[in-house]
């Protein structure tokens, strides 16, 4: 069971390389699907020896235990470490969104049992652009737009995606040439899912070229970093404490920074969470004006110099 093509290798390996020096070594996050099974084909051939395997059993299908049993011996195989990781506490809130953060919980303590490096996904170009154009649809910002990160922190893991310049047909030849039948997730067909009604739409869109989109999505991770670092020199150079609470001087920043900051102080004031878009864009034209506003327990007052404090509690009727 080998990945037969030499330069899909070396290609790999160069892309492990640029997001993390190739140094160490790599944990994969293998569910069985054509995409993971060719990380971990293409991992074999680039790092052998140097990556551990680990499935996650969410325990939300009859078949999730024996597609975990799948990957294990796929590995066995292989000769690669496999680690299966049941869940072992309940999805809080949205389905999808809560089993993911329960994933990630689950491969950094893997990880960090094992001392292995970055957690290395499957998560590919056509992924990228599905991402892209959910997010376009649903009016996202900058941050959004940006879409899957290649080198990130998740749950408090580093995760690095060395397949987003790859497309998912590549993936699963790389699969259908080793001779493996990988496991088909329901939940990719199912319409009920945002994701799998573009990625079904998609499929009809010939004209529509992946790699370009998530090229896109990269330039756009690069703004977002870019202003992330500019964010964080005005914060030292504009935001002072003060009885409590902090000024802001926001003479000549642009209105993109200006949100920005504006989040940081909320966020150093009323850490409880962020709040949404559209209140931030009322509490900013009200700072605008001059007025004096309260959102998430902080009192905002306009000016020349904005003041920021947490507000006094509400007086009891």
């Amino acid at each position: 069971m080998n990945v037969t093509l030499p330069e899909q290798v070396e290609r790999f390996r160069a892309d492990v390389v640029a997001l993390s020096a190739g140094e160490g070594r790599f944990g994969l996050a293998v569910s069985g699907g054509p995409d993971s099974l060719a990380l971990l084909l293409l991992a074999r051939a680039a790092f052998p020896e140097r990556i551990a395997a680990a499935t996650v059993d969410h325990r939300l299908r009859p078949e999730s235990a024996a597609e975990a049993s799948f990957v294990a011996g796929i590995c066995a195989e292989l000769g690669v470490p496999h680690t299966i990781l049941s869940a072992d506490e309940p999805i809080q809130g949205n389905l999808q969104a809560g089993a993911r953060a329960l994933r990630y919980r689950l491969l950094g303590r893997w990880a960090a049992q094992e001392r292995l490096g970055p957690i290395l996904t499957g998560h590919h170009a056509d992924d990228q652009a599905e991402t892209l154009l959910m997010r376009l649809n649903r009016g996202a910002g900058l941050s959004g737009l940006a879409g899957i990160r290649a080198a990130t922190a998740i749950e408090g893991v580093p995760v690095i995606r060395p397949l987003l310049g790859w497309r998912r047909a590549e993936l699963a030849g790389i699969v259908r040439d080793a001779g493996v039948a990988p496991v088909e997730d329901p939940a990719n067909a199912d319409p009920r899912f945002d994701r799998a009604r573009l990625r079904a739409a998609l499929a009809k869109a010939e004209w529509l070229d992946p790699v370009a989109l998530a090229r896109s999505a990269g330039a756009l991770a690069e703004a977002e970093a870019a202003l992330d670092w500019a964010t964080e020199r005005l914060v030292e150079e504009r935001i002072e404490p003060v009885d409590g609470g902090v000024t802001l001087d926001p003479a000549q920043i642009p209105a993109e920074l200006r949100r920005r900051l504006l989040l940081h102080i909320l966020a150093m004031l009323a850490p409880a969470g962020p709040p949404r878009g559209d209140a931030i864009q009322r509490l900013l034209a009200a700072l605008e004006a001059g007025e004096t506003s309260t959102l998430a327990g902080v009192k905002a007052q306009g000016g020349a110099i904005w003041r920021f404090a947490p507000a006094p509690p509400r007086a009891r009727r």
